[in-house]
């Protein structure tokens, strides 16, 4: 079995795909299956979140691209900015497009938001929510990498 100790930045021509819920994007050391249905071993020195711009290097040399899989979530509409609000003050991912948001399925964000006055339909897609607070990744803790000193 093949092991990935890498991830790259990449847009070129991969020589396999394996597609991940965002869930799944994050992770450290777990076994994948390409979409070809080839196994690999993802063993990485921390737990890392990939995109679907990212790709796992295999021992032998071979990129894997990573793509964002079809998902069930809820699109929102309605007071848009308000709604925002409301969906991070809860600290949930949002997918953010000009007419609606787009949150994962579940039925307490989804009261939430219904009581907040808000239009919510069910739809399935590949969930790529905003980056953390400092522009890329997830927010997992404050840490940015500089002091404040």
């Amino acid at each position: 079995m093949s092991v990935a100790h890498a991830i790259i930045h990449f847009h070129g021509q991969a020589d396999a795909t394996v597609s991940l819920t965002y869930d799944a994007r994050l992770l450290r050391r777990k076994k994948l299956l390409t979409d070809q249905g080839e196994a690999f071993l993802v063993d990485l020195a921390q737990t890392t979140s990939v995109t679907d711009h990212d790709a796992f290097v295999l021992t032998d040399g071979r990129k894997v691209a990573v793509v964002a899989a079809d998902e069930p979530l809820m699109r929102v509409t309605g007071d848009l900015t308000r709604l925002a609000w409301h969906i991070g003050n809860r600290h949930a991912p949002c997918a953010i497009a000009d007419d609606a948001l787009y949150v994962q399925r579940e039925k307490v964000m989804r009261a939430m938001l219904e009581h907040l006055g808000a239009r919510v339909e069910d739809v399935t897609g590949p969930f790529t929510p905003e980056g953390g607070a400092y522009g890329h990744g997830r927010t997992m803790g404050h840490d940015h990498g500089h002091s404040h000193a």
